[in-house]
């Protein structure tokens, strides 16, 4: 088994090590080199190193120690040891490092004739969450697999049979509508961006209610589950194309969200609703300037088919209302604008709920899921406003991510939070731990 020594100062050493003047001697020696990490290979084993660099706060800290998680994995890859112990005398830094180690160890090679066969078995810290940790990882992996498969294996109804899976392994309520369901509950939005799609919708509702939830309103999460995003008759250019099976990314957050919560058993009365879909131009596929009857009953004139996350969104914001959430969180991959403003280590949140924002980006720089919070004024719904419906689809040219949050908040009456993940779903290369 390799070890991982996480110190912050040189004395700490004498603590892992005593008087064991050479290994002291290769850490000192690499210290004067102002090296944060380095290895050494003893007896058949790794031995890693990990100075923690007391510079800015806290969570500063752990985001080092998750990358430098990453960086260590490479290493064990590259000599092939299975199981690591991490020593540390701060249980939340040995969290912080095994997050980044295992983050990276994620590949997703379902598809190839041959997969990489090295894999990292066992990590072994002292923390008395470290079930709750796996959980949450696990939860990570399965966000990541279902982004990853391609369209042709996952339609909306094999995604929202995967959502069913997962529910009976995790103990939580799941329902699924079919089209004639989503008919007669007059869901025209995501009836409308299905009409160029042969394959049906799908609309699912994941319910997690333990006996100890600490809220007796629910937290309502709603993802964006379209799995395949053409642009519709607004076809998206090549370059743009390759990447869409993972426009139903939010789906997979808000799923993954289920999972942990309830694979951990946290008291956390949680509900997801996810819409589902793919967007094409075939078929009786909506054009610009089709007006469309959202679930709730407001009309919505269709500016651009390529802006239909936000069409499925609505009806299930809308939908949410008939649980009495205490907080709604929409999840979605939905605006180029906030991958503009944010790029792709930000999240772009907004929404009319300060202080649930605030708890937001909290958690967010403690877990490495930066949060950038974007200005939710009412100024914004000017561009939306339609000569011929309640509302355009779209608002224009500017503040995109904005006013697309803003069309979202006319279909939710409970306090409401939007995360626009465009810019963080999806990455065409390993960074990091990512």
């Amino acid at each position: 088994m390799s070890a991982v020594f996480l110190f912050r100062r040189d004395e700490d050493i004498d603590k892992f090590f005593g008087t064991e003047k050479e290994i002291k001697d290769f850490v000192n020696d690499n210290l004067k080199k102002d090296k944060n990490l380095f290895f050494l290979r003893s007896t058949g084993n790794s031995v890693i190193f990990v100075k923690i660099d007391d510079k800015g706060d806290e969570n500063d800290r752990l985001e080092q120690l998750r990358r430098s998680g990453a960086e260590a994995w490479d290493y064990l890859k590259m000599t092939a040891d299975e199981k690591v112990r991490i020593f540390t005398e701060d249980e939340t830094t040995a969290v912080a490092f095994a997050e980044g180690m295992t983050l990276a160890s994620y590949n997703f090679n379902l598809y190839k004739s041959k997969s990489e066969d090295f894999s990292l078995k066992e990590i072994h810290f002292d923390s008395g969450n470290a079930d709750t940790v796996e959980k949450t990882l696990q939860s990570v992996f399965w966000a990541r697999d279902l982004v990853n498969e391609p369209p042709l294996n996952l339609s909306a109804r094999e995604l929202a049979q995967r959502f069913e899976k997962m529910a009976g392994e995790e103990g939580v309520d799941a329902e699924v509508f079919g089209k004639k369901q989503i008919e007669a509950l007059r869901m025209g939005g995501l009836l409308a961006v299905n009409k160029g799609s042969v394959a049906g919708p799908s609309f699912t509702i994941l319910s997690y209610k333990p006996e100890n939830a600490v809220n007796q309103k629910p937290v309502v999460l709603v993802g964006k589950g379209v799995v395949y995003d053409t642009g519709g008759i607004n076809l998206k250019p090549t370059g743009y194309l390759e990447t869409m099976k993972s426009d139903m990314a939010g789906s997979a957050v808000v799923s993954g969200v289920v999972k942990a919560v309830a694979g951990s058993s946290l008291p956390v009365y949680l509900i997801a609703l996810i819409p589902a879909t793919d967007n094409r131009p075939g078929g009786e596929a909506i054009v610009p300037g089709d007006v469309i009857t959202m679930f709730n009953g407001k009309t919505v004139e269709v500016m651009n088919t390529d802006a239909e996350g936000r069409l499925i969104l609505a009806d299930a914001l809308a939908f949410s209302e008939k649980f009495d959430p205490e907080l709604v969180i929409s999840v979605a991959t939905l605006t180029g604008a906030a991958k503009r403003t944010f790029g792709r280590r930000v999240i772009a949140g907004m929404g009319n709920d300060d202080e649930a924002l605030e708890a937001l980006q909290t958690a967010g720089f403690e877990t490495g899921e930066r949060l950038g919070v974007l200005p939710f004024w009412d100024d914004y719904s000017e561009a939306l406003k339609s000569p011929v419906a309640d509302l355009k689809n779209i608002g224009g040219p500017e503040s995109g991510a904005i006013t697309a949050g803003k069309f979202l908040e006319n279909f939710v009456t409970a306090p409401y939070v939007h995360l626009d993940i465009a810019g963080v779903s999806f990455l065409e290369k390993r960074d990091l731990y990512r």
